[in-house]
């Protein structure tokens, strides 16, 4: 038996935009996010678009909030640097203004010191002997999380590593 759908299967209009709002709420989201999300739902295409639009006059959906949030949350909860945060804002399709307004965020001494944190703490559970292999370690770590190659150089500097 062949499962066919039919107009009768889709959700209404009121159904599909409450659901999305509920989405909204649950956790910030972007525009991008969101768009995904109605692919996976049974609503008629023309529905999509104006839910989109009622969600941003009702502000469930807002890109600046969603950028601010989302560096402030990964910076604080996972300890990402800020070239990390960019790429997963960009994959989002986040402009780069935003980005730039979520970044601008993050306090720059927090920043750093989460950085020093993340080098002593990383440098002391290396069982590297040599110097060299072990900040090598160090170092793509802390390029994995996402923190600059200057910044972490400073780092090396400022502890007076070799």
């Amino acid at each position: 038996m062949q499962n066919k759908t039919t107009k009768n299967d889709f959700l209404t209009y009121e159904q599909a935009k409450l659901k999305m709002e509920k989405y909204c709420i649950y956790q910030d989201r972007c525009h991008f996010d969101v768009e995904k999300k109605l692919q996976t739902i049974n609503t008629l295409q023309d529905y999509k678009n104006q839910i989109i639009i009622d969600l941003l006059q009702d502000n469930f959906l807002n890109e600046e909030r969603f950028a601010k949030n989302f560096a402030l949350g990964k910076f604080n909860q996972k300890k990402w640097g800020k070239t990390k945060i960019t790429y997963e804002l960009k994959k989002r399709k986040i402009h780069s203004n935003l980005i730039q307004q979520a970044l601008n965020e993050i306090d720059d001494i927090a920043y750093y010191e989460v950085l020093q944190s993340l080098f002593i703490k990383k440098s002391a559970s290396v069982t590297e002997k040599k110097v060299f292999l072990k900040n090598k370690k160090v170092i793509n770590f802390l390029v994995n999380r996402g923190f600059e190659y200057s910044l972490i150089f400073k780092v090396i500097e400022e502890l007076g590593i070799k």
